[in-house]
C-alpha cells in the first residue's frame, strides 16, 4: 500500500478523572486501570490510522514514574511512531493533573504494537506514515529499533 498518512491525523488524547473505585488502599490508581486506558487510546490511534479492526499484540516497556491519586485529572496521549506492513507501534504518555493546584506530572509511558485485521481476521496491509517534524523522525527511528529488538528477542526464544 503506497498511501501515507500524517502522524497527527490519528493522534488521540483521552481524559479521565480518577475515582475511588479506580484505586487501591493507598488512594492511588491501580496500574491495571492505567494500562487499560493506555491500551484503549493506542487502539483508537491504530484504528484511525489503518481504518481496520486491530488487536494488541505486544505491550513494551510500560513504565510507572509517579503515582496517580484520587481526584487527579488524567490525560493519555497516544500517537503512531512506526508502521510496518500490517503492524503499528504506538507511543503513549500519561500525564496527571491536580485540579486544585494545576500541578501536572508525567506518570506513565508505554509502547504498544497493534496489527490490523481484514474481514476474516487475518493481518492486512496498512498505509505508511509521513514523518514530518524532527520529533516524528526521532520517534520513527526509535520505533524501528524497538521493532527490530522485538523480532530479535522472538528469534532467540524459538
Amino acid at each position: 500500500m503506497s498511501e501515507e498518512k500524517s502522524v497527527i491525523d490519528s493522534e488521540v488524547i483521552i481524559q479521565q478523572i480518577v475515582m475511588p473505585n479506580d484505586t487501591n488502599p493507598n488512594n492511588t490508581i491501580f496500574g491495571g486501570v492505567v494500562m487499560s486506558w493506555v491500551d484503549m487510546a493506542a487502539a483508537m490511534v491504530a484504528e484511525r490510522h489503518s481504518q481496520k479492526h486491530v488487536v494488541t499484540v505486544h505491550i513494551d516497556d510500560i513504565t510507572f514514574l509517579s503515582p496517580i491519586k484520587v481526584g487527579d485529572h488524567v490525560s493519555v496521549k497516544a500517537q503512531i511512531n512506526y508502521v510496518g506492513k500490517s503492524s503499528m507501534l504506538i507511543g503513549c504518555k500519561v500525564v496527571a493533573e491536580n485540579p486544585r493546584t494545576g500541578d501536572k506530572r508525567h506518570t506513565t509511558s508505554a509502547y504498544l504494537t497493534f496489527v490490523a485485521l481484514n474481514d476474516v481476521g487475518r493481518p492486512t496491509e496498512i498505509p505508511g506514515i509521513k514523518v514530518e517534524s524532527e520529533e516524528e523522525k526521532r520517534r520513527f527511528k526509535e520505533g524501528m529499533a524497538r521493532v527490530k529488538a522485538q523480532k530479535d528477542k522472538r528469534k532467540t526464544k524459538k
